[in-house]
């Protein structure tokens, strides 16, 4: 085995991940075609996985010589025996796990544990959660989990999760469904996580983020022209690649050219998240910002940020010539759900402008619900639920599938907010999704101020979708930034500065 080996890989950076997402059948289809058509033996793709997840460990936790390596009976267990083989023979201490017997393993998972059988390794038949387990090594479960992990399976999932012990995961965190991103019953929480051939739609939302840990990718040397057989399901989107999108601003620039947002809401006692929004836009680099809200709210608006222009609205006739200078809307921060919001909503159903969704909005929408395609749609989880009648878990459930849902049902752009937020588009088109974040965004505003970005995006002349996934990328990348600082306490007006320097 150790001689079968033998090329140098170049192993590819940890930020260097695909932008191409697949689903779970798709990447065994990959991984069946790189045999038999380009001729590729099963266990050198085996030995590729391990090396590369062995290599990761090293780098990753270099001062830690001990291992233990949970083994499942497929080829996610037969990844595990190859890393169990090369730590051990680079003189690590190495403990091991089957959770299969021998007898039932196939392939070539039972070809590299007849490997580590020959060798001086300690197995073990259950976790001393006492004992010093330098780096855990899930191998226990892969990509093609399809129901709910019980018995054995759970309470060893439940031990990893109780030490303190770091976790490597071998292709995918055990538990974790790969096409979903849902927990099937429990899934082993990683700190980083190796995966292979291709990337996973299900590591990167729903329960994917909060488990995989550091997501790090190795293609294990499949020809590139491999790829051309699979139509990807979904797209990863992150700042890096969605900031070069961005229009240079021009010498001979005004506020005009720069759009003019119109943001509806602010009824009394919720005018902070019409505040928020309206900040956002003008930080995000809208050329102006108006604010139709209560009579009440104006003077607090103005004197905490003179630069948006409030404007009292009490009857929806008013709106009338705000509407003749805006040139995009955003409506339900801070609108509430009473006889004057929904007059105020009932009055731009017949826009003709881009008209952004959010909040309490969303509520009123899904009390009468209807489909337009000149409209973006963010919804969180409960108000995705609203829209589609149903319950918060049946969304978490499949968030990618719940989005598509709305916008088939609803048409637009559709963002599912979250972990992993999901930007859904119909005609086609596949769905997106964001890789950054993180759960310090998890504070009340968040929202206000991703509907002020995208809304201020509008303005300056993006279409629906490019406003949708660089708004969502650059309101992602902003949380990250503060989160330097730490992630408790992290508030919605800290991102503001950072929408400012992530811009330029």
């Amino acid at each position: 085995m150790k001689d079968q080996i033998t090329e140098v890989r170049k192993l590819p950076h940890k930020d260097q991940l695909p932008y191409a997402l697949y689903r779970a059948a798709q990447v065994r289809e990959l991984d069946r075609l790189a045999i038999e058509q380009f001729s590729i033996p099963s266990l050198q793709l085996m030995e590729r996985a391990g090396s590369f997840a062995f290599d990761l460990l090293r780098r990753t936790w270099p001062h830690r010589k001990s291992i233990t390596v949970l083994c499942g009976g497929g080829n996610n267990g037969g990844d595990g025996y190859v890393v169990a083989r090369l730590a051990h023979e680079a003189g690590f201490t190495v403990r091991l796990l089957p959770m299969v017997d021998e007898a039932r393993l196939q392939g070539d998972a039972l070809t590299n544990a007849k490997a580590c059988e020959k060798l001086d390794i300690n197995v073990i038949s259950s976790l001393d959660i006492d004992t010093d387990h330098g780096v855990i090594v899930d191998a226990l479960l892969g990509t093609g989990l399809d129901r709910q992990v019980e018995g054995r399976w759970a309470e060893c999932i439940a031990q990893v999760n109780s030490m303190r012990t770091p976790v490597l995961a071998i292709d995918i965190p055990s538990g974790l469904n790969a096409d979903s991103g849902a927990a099937m019953g429990c899934v082993v929480r990683a700190d980083a996580t190796a995966t292979f051939i291709g990337l996973k739609q299900g590591l990167f939302t729903g329960d994917g983020p909060g488990c995989c840990g550091e997501i790090h990718f190795d293609s294990l040397d499949v020809p590139a022209k491999l790829y051309a057989s699979q139509i990807l399901t979904a797209r990863r989107l992150d700042w890096k690649r969605e900031k070069t999108l961005l229009r240079p601003l021009m010498p001979t620039a005004h506020k005009g050219n720069q759009g003019h947002l119109l943001i509806v809401g602010g009824d009394q006692g919720t005018v902070g998240a019409t505040r928020l929004a309206a900040e956002a836009a003008l930080r995000s680099g809208a050329g102006l910002v108006s604010v139709a809200t209560r009579e009440a709210s104006c003077a607090s608006i103005i004197a905490g940020r003179p630069e948006i222009m409030a404007q009292p609205i009490e009857d929806p006739q008013a709106l009338r010539g705000l509407l003749k200078r805006a040139d995009a809307i955003v409506v339900g921060p801070g609108l509430g759900q009473q006889k004057w919001g929904q007059s105020l909503f009932d009055s731009l159903c017949e826009t003709e402008l881009p008209v952004l969704i959010d909040a309490d909005g969303l509520n009123l929408l899904a009390k009468q619900p209807d489909r337009n395609e000149k409209r973006i749609l963010t919804p969180h989880p409960g108000e995705a639920a609203r829209l589609l009648d149903c319950s918060t878990a049946e969304i978490a459930s499949d968030r990618i599938a719940a989005a598509e849902e709305i916008q088939k049902r609803y048409g637009g752009v559709i963002v599912l907010k979250g972990a992993g937020s999901v930007i859904c588009y119909g005609s086609g088109r596949r769905p997106a999704i964001c890789s950054e974040g993180n759960p310090g965004m998890a504070t009340a505003g968040m929202g206000d101020l991703l509907s002020g970005v995208i809304g201020s995006l509008l303005v300056q002349g993006y279409d629906m979708a490019s406003a949708a996934e660089i708004g969502v990328c650059l309101h992602a990348a902003a949380g990250d930034l503060v989160a330097r600082d730490g992630m408790r306490g992290m508030i919605a007006s800290d991102l503001l500065p950072k929408l400012r320097s992530l811009l330029g």
